[in-house]
């Protein structure tokens, strides 16, 4: 059976079947079909204060759901302005399914206003994108696009809507089945892999899990859990795989990395073999390729095919859903445990005394002063009222290191930040995303005061919506990363970092109408960051923190993972 429809209701019908409750967007000529549908129909439409954070929003509510999360765009400049959002979304692996509306086909090419070409624009930063020019393909497309966006390896996807498209009548009849015929996925795991694997971890006599986002997009958290309890293994999560694996499990050692733990990173650099579980071996985690893991033999485990030995070579290559792979790979592990348990008991214990040590001599440990809130303190702080249960966001620099160095996350779907593109300004918009997705959870958006000079007219839309997110401002008066960089790499020559005018965030939240107060004594913070929670709906909070703390550990650029600054670098004086 069939209904005579415009596409802008065809369009909505579509987003309903694929079970859409939110959309992130903001208007204008092209999509007023779109909106005039959307006027008395059940799902919500969240209007943004800007495009990028339409993505950045439908991004936080994709992390926090694992649904594909939807925004909207008009033509031209309403879609150019999505574009960044995409790219991180295509870099983290987001499942977002963005909708554009173009000028009329006829008006394609002819420069007409508000026209760009945003099929060409989005093709290299979406997992796919289509062009929708005959009303008849429409409601396929809009399938196609949520079920390319959420199999395999999850990504962004764009749907460019023509405005005739958009206006015309056509009978719609809903789709059954999707048929693709280039778009192969491979989810299962070879069996005969999966069970070398289980032989090699046994085999091995320092082994060493290195669990990536794609243990979060998968929902593998417990089948990792039971792997890393079966083999009693040290287990590091990168800052997109953090909650995989929760912070508070013994096996856990920490985030690995540029700003990893010491432990964390000479575990990578000692190990003898690697179980690498829905990671890219991206550049940021291995330091300089060819010393990262030099003794380690590889086990990959991935989805998408592309990433297996793109970066580093796999001994032991697995194709597919990591989740999958883990449930299969479990039960080989068990049916070894009785035999290889007990012969491989003496070289485990004596590996985990060396990675206990490393965790002892050099520990991730807040640091604290009486005179002034140090970035570490604040990190503490969020952390004792979140309980590793809190959503939290984060835009990017050193607030997000130091959030994802000392905030636990006991919990898959728990941070929110963007870590393939480090996007700035992307903490509040995607808490805004989050907190729609999860209106019964507490969401911190961790910022800093750079970044969220970027995304500030959100706060609008948090005021809009009553949303409880609570914006704690991370202020030390530059950018805070780039500065550092600077005063190490660069002789101290600090260009162009310094924020001298930031708004009074008091009285900047009353023009709002949020609650807003400036902390500047680490005697006041516990009080202050106690009653932000307590308050019931958006809370602004702007931290004052040391101004000329660096974040360490830290691997410089073109070092290896071993080659760690561990502090403060001091002045080497000089004989007279």
């Amino acid at each position: 059976m069939s209904n005579l429809m415009s596409g802008a209701r065809i369009l909505v019908e579509c987003l309903v079947r694929e079970n859409v409750d939110c959309i992130f967007g903001y208007p204008g000529g092209v999509t007023l079909p779109l909106y005039d549908v959307l006027y008395d129909h059940p799902i919500r439409h969240v209007l943004v204060r800007h495009e990028e954070n339409a993505a950045f929003a439908a991004s936080g509510y994709a992390h926090a759901t694992g649904k594909a999360g939807v925004c909207c765009a008009t033509s031209g400049p309403g879609a150019t302005n999505l574009t960044t959002g995409l790219v991180d979304a295509m870099m983290d692996s987001i499942p977002v399914v963005a909708i554009t509306g173009q000028v009329t086909s006829k008006l394609i090419g002819s420069d007409a206003f508000q026209e760009a070409d945003t099929f060409g624009i989005t093709r290299s930063c979406t997992k796919h994108n289509f062009l929708v020019k005959d009303i008849n393909e429409l409601a396929q497309t809009v399938h196609e696009a949520f079920y390319i966006a959420t199999t395999g390896r999850p990504g962004p996807v764009l749907v460019d809507i023509t405005k005739d498209v958009l206006q015309g009548q056509a009978h719609y009849t809903p789709v059954h089945e999707i048929h693709l015929p280039g778009y192969k996925l491979v989810t299962e795991g070879h069996a005969g892999q999966i069970r070398r694997a289980a032989q090699m971890m046994w085999e091995a006599r320092r082994p060493y899990v290195y669990a990536g986002g794609g243990i979060v997009a998968a929902g593998a958290s417990a089948e990792l859990q039971d792997l890393v309890e079966t083999l009693d293994v040290p287990t590091v999560c990168t800052l997109m795989g953090l909650g995989g694996l929760p912070s508070s499990h013994p096996n856990f050692v920490s985030m690995p990395g540029m700003h990893g733990s010491y432990a964390a990173n000479m575990g990578m650099y000692e190990c003898d073999l690697l179980i690498a579980l829905g990671v890219r071996f991206d550049d940021r985690v291995t330091g300089r390729l060819a010393a990262f893991a030099p003794h380690a033999k590889v086990i990959h485990v991935d989805i998408d095919p592309a990433e297996i030995g793109k970066n580093r070579a796999a001994d032991l290559p697995i194709v597919g859903d990591v989740k999958k792979v883990l449930t299969k790979l479990n039960k080989h592990l068990k049916e070894f445990a009785p035999t290889m348990r007990e012969a491989r008991a003496a070289d485990r214990a004596e590996w985990w005394d060396v990675v206990r040590n490393w965790k002892r001599e050099h520990p991730l440990q807040p640091v604290f002063s009486a005179t002034e809130i140090k970035p570490q303190h604040l990190m503490h702080e969020i952390d004792k009222l979140s309980g590793g249960r809190a959503i939290v966001t984060s835009d990017v620099g050193q607030h997000q290191m130091w959030a994802a160095q000392f905030i636990r996350f006991d919990e898959p779907r728990l941070w929110v930040n963007s870590g393939g593109l480090g996007s700035m300004g992307y903490g509040l918009p995607s808490a805004i995303g989050a907190q729609m997705a999860c209106p019964d959870k507490t969401v911190f958006a961790i910022v800093g005061d750079g970044g969220f000079q970027m995304s500030l007219p959100e706060l609008a839309t948090l005021v809009n919506y009553g949303l409880n997110v609570k914006v704690i401002i991370m202020n030390n008066g530059y950018l805070g990363m780039v500065r550092q960089w600077q005063e190490l790499f660069y002789n101290n020559r600090m260009s162009s970092v310094e924020l001298s005018a930031f708004p009074n965030i008091e009285l900047l939240g009353a023009a709002y109408g949020i609650k807003g107060r400036i902390v500047h004594t680490p005697a006041e913070l516990q009080t202050a960051l106690k009653e932000c929670i307590e308050e019931n709906g958006p809370y602004l909070m702007d931290v004052h923190v040391s101004q000329y703390e660096n974040v360490y550990p830290m691997v410089p650029a073109g070092g290896a993972i071993n080659e760690m600054v561990l502090a403060q670098p001091q002045p080497v004086a000089v004989p007279k």
